[in-house]
């Protein structure tokens, strides 16, 4: 078999018996580190513009990242160039440090610096890989050759900063594929390259812990964060970063469980755009702790704002599924999610923490509107239905006419195929609860209460007058249709309500009669709740009285 599990052997679990980590929370952000600029445009089919890349890193400012990778300025000219325009024309705020990418040899680190000439503050970024793959089958390099480069580039590194004084630098190390790297050998490298640096008497350093390629579990990659972090010398004088990929599908996860075991930093791209499937996807980690209650200490409030940039900079589609971000993640199409959402959104105060079925977090802190929320396709239900009424035309359905309707909603969207618009949905509740013909239109009415009941008048479209007598308004008005036409009436239900200002009409009543022995409702707008109960009863009956009315004119009538 060409498909065949046997070629792969199961990546060796950290053997720890003092793990600390699956005790944590985390309840502060991390420091973000974006590197949609270098690590998401080397990942492009078509690498960004300068204009494309100003673009976004404009936008990475403005949601707040503070530290921001531009580049690897000394392997293609376009970076080099970006580079040298944020700097040259002033650009980078402030508070934001930028960040770029070298290989550790001299020439590259030497052209580096010369692209970062003039910056206020710049993290030097320097790698080199150091797994056993790597090691062994790309450079075949013992790791006493593998520590030498490290070493090597580090001198390079520390030089280099000493010939541009009046910038402050930031040095960060990074053993390339170190998921694949023995641990014992990683510490080695890491604390070759800090004894260098020497952070504890003030260089500020940064130890950059890549998931290369995701070769575990989330849990195993937190057992290796947390052993490098009892293990490094300096631990106390260093930034712990990592940078995960998704190539199990696990960048998130992976990310999130190394900052519980101790790292300080995480690095990623927006939407998750990089290599292979991915990076990690800072929009999902960041909104994932603003769900607990976290400050991510970012601003993705315009999310729309979001997508569209990376969109338009990445020429890559969002996915309607993406999290937080994609066109239906806030989407409930199905029947007894749409309830449960209309009914918790009818309950919440303004006040009250978030607490709504089906939805991890408020549509509106994304800057989304609740129409997304609930849309219309054959699987909804009566909830949904009533919620699209309530929401675009402040129409209040009974649950016994929620149910009715809504599956005549289910069969023209079964009948369709697809999704049912708002539009859609008014027009069949007008076609059939709503409309009614100009014969059997309320004109007028006139109801005298006595001691024994009411006597109700009533006249319709084309001059028809009735009149009975009953209990209350709907029972006389029963009485007149009976004794005129001949139609038995039972009412099942009846409910009627006021709107709300600024609609057309003030009130609505819905009824549902079983009239000649056939069960029948309908709806009624109305200037006032008397006018639309009658107006309903009329219009619910109407298909009898035409065929009523014919027999009494001697005429053959089609219903």
């Amino acid at each position: 078999m060409a498909f065949d599990h046997r070629k792969y052997s199961a990546f060796p679990v950290i053997r720890k018996t003092d793990r600390r980590w699956p005790d944590q929370v985390i309840e502060k952000s991390p420091q973000w580190c974006a590197v949609d600029l270098r690590d998401g445009n080397q990942a492009l089919v078509k690498p960004m513009s300068v204009a494309q890349k100003q673009r976004l890193f404009d936008l990475l400012v403005k949601l707040g990242f503070k530290h921001i990778e531009i580049g690897f300025p000394a392997a293609s000219q376009p970076d080099f160039d970006f580079c040298r325009k944020l700097i040259e024309e002033d650009r980078i705020p402030e508070d934001v440090t930028v960040q770029v990418l070298t290989q550790a040899r001299a020439e590259l680190i030497e052209r580096t610096y010369e692209a970062l000439e003039g910056a206020k503050r710049a993290i030097v970024h320097v790698y080199n890989s150091t797994s056993t793959v790597q090691r062994e089958q790309v450079f075949g390099m013992d790791r006493d050759g593998i520590r030498d480069i490290a070493v090597n580039g580090a001198r390079l590194v520390k030089a280099g900063a000493e010939r541009y004084p009046d910038t402050e630098w930031t040095f960060q190390y990074s053993p390339e594929s170190f998921t694949g790297t023995e641990l014992d050998f990683a510490v080695e490298v890491v604390d070759a390259v800090n004894d260098i640096w020497r952070p504890d008497q003030g260089q500020p350093v940064i130890i950059n812990l890549p998931a290369t390629v995701e070769m575990a579990t989330p849990n195993v990659f937190a057992d290796q964060i947390e052993w490098m972090c009892d293990n490094l010398r300096y631990r106390e004088h260093i930034s712990i970063s990592v940078h995960t990929h998704n190539d199990r599908g696990c960048g998130v996860a992976a990310a999130e469980l190394a900052v519980m075991a101790g790292a300080d930093r995480v690095e990623g791209t927006l939407m998750g755009n990089g290599e292979r499937t991915g990076n990690m996807d800072l929009v999902t980690m960041a909104m994932n702790l603003y769900s607990q209650g976290v400050d991510p200490e970012v601003d993705l409030s315009c999310m729309s704002e979001i997508t569209d940039v990376v969109e338009a900079c990445t020429e890559i589609a969002t996915h309607p599924r993406h999290p937080y971000a994609g066109e239906l993640v806030f989407t409930a199409f199905s029947g007894s999610h749409q309830d449960a959402i209309r009914k918790c959104l009818a309950r919440r105060n303004d006040n009250d923490p978030w607490e709504v079925a089906y939805l991890p977090i408020d549509p509106s802190d994304l800057g989304r509107r609740y129409e997304e929320v609930v849309r219309i396709n054959s699987q909804s239900g009566k909830g949904g239905v009533a919620y699209v009424l309530e929401r675009d035309y402040d129409i209040t359905l009974p649950r016994w006419l929620q149910i009715e309707f809504s599956k005549l909603v289910q069969r023209e969207a079964e009948v369709n195929g697809g999704e049912i618009d708002s539009d859609t949905i008014h027009r069949l509740f007008n076609e059939h609860y709503l409309q009614v013909a100009d014969r059997w239109r309320l004109q007028s009415y006139d109801l005298h209460r006595g001691d024994d009941g009411v006597q109700a008048r009533v006249e319709l479209g084309q001059g028809d007058t009735l009149q009975g007598h009953g209990l209350g308004a709907v029972e006389a008005v029963a009485a007149a249709i009976r004794q005129h036409y001949g139609v038995e009436i039972a009412v099942e239900a009846y409910d009627e309500f006021a709107l709300s200002e600024g609609t057309s009409a003030n009130a609505m009543a819905c009824i549902r009669v079983l009239a000649d022995g056939e069960h029948r409702s309908a709806a009624a707008l109305a200037e006032d709740t008397t006018s639309a109960t009658i107006q309903a009863l009329l219009s619910a009956v109407s298909g009898l009285l035409a065929r009523a009315a014919a027999r009494q004119e001697g005429e053959v009538a089609e219903v």
